[in-house]
């Protein structure tokens, strides 16, 4: 068989996509794929002024695009609340994909909810986001839930650090990103185990770009990495739009199930074309990731009831 690539994306349109972070990056190329295919998207960021650009670049490629911006904070569960209260008066949301996150902040910072930066923006927020649209989802006939997770996941201390969730004692800015993007894989298996013991036809899986060249590493909070990586992801990396495609085909693929996961099959997981990969084994502990959801919905204030039926649409 040939490589997916991103022609292979089926016919997006009538589908509402909602991308965070979708004005650079990972999401830019996101948005500009779904886009391309037909979906209309909602580019979900703090930056008006960066998500008007990201509209203007889409639309220099499809003259055609869909797309329009809405703010979000996922470092502000007041900011995740107010999206919510907004986007999900819409008929229906078909895909939502999880992408936005920060990256190697260098000195332990906090959320202004309180919460280890890096876990709070990566995963708190996409945990909260995720849950408050659900009823909004439900109601597409097809609804799908794409989490962007990252090679760190199965790196670090591969494991969640439940006795110090927040990094209290001992603050390492690489294995407290490594935690929030196993937090986000993990939490990808979780709703879609949860959803299919209900009989919720809700497809949720995850990706990762591999080793992207994008400014997550260069821009932003983030510790900018040293020249030793910077040859490095240059060597064995790709550009963002490489990275994108196991994202789009995650979010795309129709034979793509719950609990899958999309990756480069290049290069140890670096660079190609996406193909399905194998989840990492701290991703696929149960009872960790039982655990991690309780605590998640304690600290958020998000709660799922899965015996409930979808919110009717109301104009």
């Amino acid at each position: 068989m040939s490589a997916w690539n991103e022609r292979d994306i089926p016919l997006q349109t009538g589908r509402l996509a909602i991308v965070t972070g979708g004005n650079s990056g990972i999401g830019l190329f996101t948005a500009l794929g779904l886009a391309r295919a037909g979906a209309e998207v909602i580019i979900a960021t703090r930056s008006e002024a960066k998500a008007v650009e990201a509209i203007r670049q889409v639309r220099a490629s499809v003259p055609s695009a869909s797309l329009r911006f809405e703010a979000l904070d996922l470092a502000s569960l007041r900011s995740v609340r107010a999206f919510v209260q907004r986007v999900g008066r819409l008929p229906k949301i078909d895909l939502l994909v999880n992408n936005a996150a920060v990256m190697y902040i260098p000195t332990r910072e906090l959320t202004e909810d309180g919460f280890e930066r890096q876990f709070g923006t990566n995963y708190l927020g996409p945990f909260a986001l995720t849950l408050g649209l659900l009823p909004t989802l439900l109601r597409s006939p097809h609804p799908r839930v794409t989490t962007v997770s990252s090679g760190a996941a199965n790196m670090g201390l591969k494991r969640i650090k439940f006795e110090d969730l927040e990094w209290d004692r001992g603050y390492r800015h690489y294995p407290a990103y490594c935690q929030s993007k196993l937090a986000d894989l993990m939490f990808a298996i979780e709703l879609g185990q949860r959803s299919a013991r209900v009989g919720i036809p809700l497809t949720s899986n995850a990706a990762h770009p591999g080793a992207a060249r994008t400014n997550l590493l260069s821009s932003g909070r983030g510790r900018p990495p040293n020249l030793g990586v910077r040859i490095l992801i240059r060597i064995i990396g790709q550009s963002a739009a490489g990275g994108a495609l196991s994202v789009l085909r995650a979010s795309t693929d129709p034979s793509a199930t719950s609990g899958s996961y999309f990756g480069p099959s290049r290069l140890g997981g670096s660079r190609g074309p996406p193909a399905p990969v194998g989840v990492p084994a701290p991703a696929l502990d149960a009872g960790a990731r039982s655990r991690l959801w309780e605590i998640s919905e304690r600290l958020t204030g998000a709660h799922w009831d899965p015996t409930q039926p979808p919110v009717p649409f109301e104009n």
